[in-house]
């Protein structure tokens, strides 16, 4: 209760919400006169809520509004910092002068910040990465446990329906390297080496290259998406409940099915990618179609061709990975969706090309 005794208000009891209307009515007579010296005396309050802490606050700005002044001791520190936050937010809400505001960090912090946020996801993903190694382990132990239909569905998904635009861009690469290549060598007399420069581009780079980044796109987008999505309105928590392990059930068909759709995919390319360069060969350099297929066949070998194939697998899994964790990690609402989806895909390009570069020095040292 607060009590008026001479010039002094005591301030005493429990200002808490459970007792806010009595409290509230003995505050709302309590009246001091203009000009009026006065001091709050807070040492016998016993407990303060934000309640409370409003009502105080209220009771001392009626007071310096009527003209008197109230000076407020003996509150405890706590006490003390509601008061204050209180008095901030009314303030903020009222128009009032802002917090002020946090210094932006410096450019040394942000570094830091980043790689700290860089260093974390790492060690999540590897986490990841564990745990699908485990669950792959377990399903060959219990080969009833695949999925056949969820394996089947995806290699439809991210094979066969990605076959039109993979075969398209791969067709317009191979019309490139072709079409660039041919004035150099026209100028050296060397035409027939079209065959060399189309052949090994495309099979050991560009194919595999460009057909894991067309999938990345396409179907590591739209696996962080769906896995996001579950996770947003909770119907990954529900597997867990009812226990299914959303590992099982959407990463490793997922994994499964690109595995094997993205070296055929890879194959489609290759086809694809020397039958535009085959184009432009005939077209700018007039090599003709059995000359383009002769030298071809001398200048690339199986080698050649085995590696590009080979690189396909790694860059599927890299994808189906990074997809499906950048998936798990979403929280919120959509926008998170969003974010998450386009984190997969840069993700996982990146770290198709630095794989692709980590092959490109492998095979150099051992000389392939």
């Amino acid at each position: 209760m607060a009590q008026p005794t001479a010039e002094l208000l005591v301030l005493s009891g429990e200002w808490t919400a459970r007792g806010m209307d009595g409290l509230e009515r003995a505050l709302d007579k309590v009246q001091l006169a203009a000009r009026t010296q006065a001091s709050a005396d807070a040492t016998r309050l016993q407990a303060l809520d934000s309640a409370g802490a409003w009502l105080l606050h209220r009771l001392l700005q009626r007071l310096r509004d009527q003209g008197a002044v109230v000076n407020l001791s003996g509150l405890r520190p706590e006490f003390g910092k509601l008061l204050a936050a209180v008095a901030q937010a009314l303030a903020q809400q009222a128009g009032g002068p802002a917090a002020a505001a946090v210094p932006a960090p410096s450019a040394l912090a942000r570094i830091g910040q980043a790689s700290a946020g860089a260093w974390e996801q790492a060690l999540a993903l590897l986490a990841f990465v564990g745990e699908s190694a485990l669950a792959f382990g377990h399903c060959m132990l219990r080969p009833s446990r695949w999925r056949w239909r969820a394996i089947l569905y995806n290699i439809r998904s991210a094979g066969f329906d990605a076959l039109p635009i993979v075969g398209l861009l791969s067709l317009m690469l191979g019309v490139v390297v072709a079409y660039q290549g041919a004035d150099q060598l026209r100028r050296y007399g060397a035409s027939i080496f079209v065959a060399d420069l189309v052949g090994l581009s495309m099979l050991r780079e560009f194919a595999p290259l460009i057909t894991a980044i067309i999938v990345a796109g396409r179907s590591g987008a739209a696996y962080a998406a769906q896995i996001g999505t579950m996770a947003v309105t909770e119907e990954i928590d529900a597997m867990r409940t009812i226990g299914i392990a959303p590992v099982e059930l959407l990463v490793l068909p997922k994994i499964i099915a690109l595995v094997i759709a993205l070296p055929l995919l890879t194959v489609f390319a290759d086809v694809l990618g020397v039958f535009g360069g085959m184009l432009m060969a005939q077209v700018q350099l007039g090599v003709g179609y059995g000359e383009f297929l002769d030298r071809f066949v001398k200048a690339v070998s199986i080698t050649a061709y085995l590696i590009g194939i080979g690189k396909a697998p790694v860059f599927a899994a890299i994808i189906v990975i990074v997809g499906c964790f950048q998936g798990f990690r979403t929280k919120g609402g959509a926008d998170s969706v969003g974010r998450q989806t386009t984190r997969s895909v840069v993700q996982s390009i990146f770290l198709v090309i630095v794989a692709d570069a980590a092959f490109s020095v492998a095979f150099s040292a051992l000389k392939l």
